[in-house]
């Protein structure tokens, strides 16, 4: 064995010596996960929980079990997750988007929930300072981002005079962020158009009725768009028409920018809230935090696939450049 083998060897084991002393001897924590998307196409952030958890002594194996369950864009299946997770006697429910957080809400008084993003927190607990309750977690979707979305579509296709937005209107979260955009648009003096879109069809619709002279796009982060995102990014290629999204997974699966909070960062923090309730603290106690890690990134092949040269001083700001 080398040396840095062996010195790593050791630290791993000194690690979970102390890890092990931290929990429970012979508890395995139940940790249901009620998601909108299957564990496939949200890796990156099951990556970021898991090493977020397993930094705080939860290995799974040893002393986790983690039971997820996928709407795969269907909101109205949230309930029976949650009623599916309870059976399953769970110690936590960890969620993602508003109707997730409110099918807990109804489901479970005394379940500890953590939300791992949400878009209108104040729908589900009391007040962000003292979420009161079984529930608390991290605030996702950022309603006043969407200017600055517009400001960057403006930087790569300055030619740019009207913005279409694809919302799920069914969806709570979204009238937050069609207020913004709507006023955002008036001050530019841009043409504003919103197709409420609730299922592929629409989609299909609203891409087919876009104008690629002058339109741009700012597509909603939600349960329907991220079970959709690979369409969605397919008809913006082929309609040639830039878009903006709210969640990474729209770029990696070919779109063209997103601007927004690090989700993988916010799935990490996760793990503390998970933490700190598991060892006692109840959740109405834990303030709902806002999201502290931004980022961009810049799809170029997508870019240039749409005849656009992205300017220098963008692709500077960009955290991430896909070729």
């Amino acid at each position: 064995m080398r040396r840095r083998e062996f010195l790593g060897a050791i630290g791993g084991a000194a690690a979970w010596t102390v890890t092990a002393r931290a929990q429970p001897v012979g508890k395995t924590y139940r940790i249901g996960i009620a998601e909108v998307i299957s564990a496939e196409l949200n890796a990156a952030n099951l990556k970021a929980l898991r090493k977020g958890l397993q930094e705080l002594g939860y290995v799974e194996g040893r002393n986790l079990a983690l039971e997820y369950r996928s709407a795969d864009g269907n909101a109205a299946l949230f309930p029976g997750i949650i009623s599916e997770l309870i059976g399953l006697n769970v110690d936590l429910i960890i969620t993602r988007g508003t109707p997730a957080a409110l099918a807990a809400k109804n489901a479970t008084k005394t379940i500890p929930v953590v939300i791992a993003g949400l878009g209108e927190p104040l729908l589900v607990v009391t007040s962000l300072s003292r979420p009161g309750g079984n529930i608390t977690g991290l605030s996702g979707v950022q309603p006043d981002l969407e200017p600055k979305r517009m400001e960057l579509l403006k930087e790569l296709v300055p030619a740019t005079s009207g913005i279409a937005a694809l919302l799920n209107m069914s969806n709570p979260v979204t009238a937050p962020q069609l207020r913004e955009l709507e006023r955002a648009a008036q001050s530019k003096g841009w043409r504003f158009r919103l197709f409420d879109v609730r299922n592929r069809k629409d989609i299909e619709r609203a891409f087919a009725t876009l104008d690629k002279s002058s339109d741009a796009v700012v597509v909603g982060l939600e349960a329907l768009t991220q079970a959709h995102r690979n369409l969605i990014a397919e008809l913006a290629a082929k309609h040639r028409l830039p878009a903006i999204y709210g969640g990474r997974e729209f770029v990696e699966a070919g779109g063209l920018i997103f601007y927004g909070p690090s989700f993988t960062d916010m799935y990490r923090r996760t793990a503390s809230y998970v933490d700190k309730i598991l060892k006692g603290a109840k959740p109405a106690d834990l303030p709902v935090e806002q999201p502290i890690k931004f980022e961009m990134i810049i799809n170029v092949k997508a870019a240039k696939a749409l005849g656009l040269t992205v300017p220098s001083t963008l692709l500077a700001r960009a955290d991430e450049v896909i070729e």
